[in-house]
């Protein structure tokens, strides 16, 4: 009786951590997009993720939302610094996320500073 239990639980343990791997490891795409940082925030009751949000329009209709890892500290720091600016942004879409990963399936990996394009031509 508790041979197939235990083996019940280790396919149900296997299949966890390859979907786990799939979506972690794998992205579906990558791109930049560039806007108005309009958010930072490291937010939750028991797990804490870090997530903002872009405008890239002039009326603040597109919004992009995205999460950061807590592993990439110096992107967290930069947007803490780049807070009102415009910035550019580096991000991996995944498939799904976890809620101890972020709230959105775009995670941004790289962040630089970028001058407006409401400002070049002045």
């Amino acid at each position: 009786m508790k041979k197939p239990l235990f083996i019940t639980l280790a396919l149900i343990a296997a299949l966890f951590a390859l979907v786990y791997a799939f979506i972690y490891f794998v992205p579906y795409s990558s791109g930049i997009r560039s806007g108005e940082l309009i958010k930072i925030s490291h937010k939750g009751v028991i797990v804490k993720t870090w997530e903002g949000e872009i405008s890239q329009g002039i009326s603040g209709a597109q919004i992009f939302s995205f999460s950061i890892l807590d592993k990439d500290k110096e992107v967290i720091e930069k947007l803490q610094d780049y807070q009102g600016q415009y910035v550019k942004l580096h991000y991996v879409e995944r498939f799904a996320t976890f809620f101890w990963l972020g709230d959105s399936k775009y995670f941004v990996t790289k962040v630089e500073q970028e001058q407006s394009p409401h400002l070049r031509n002045q």
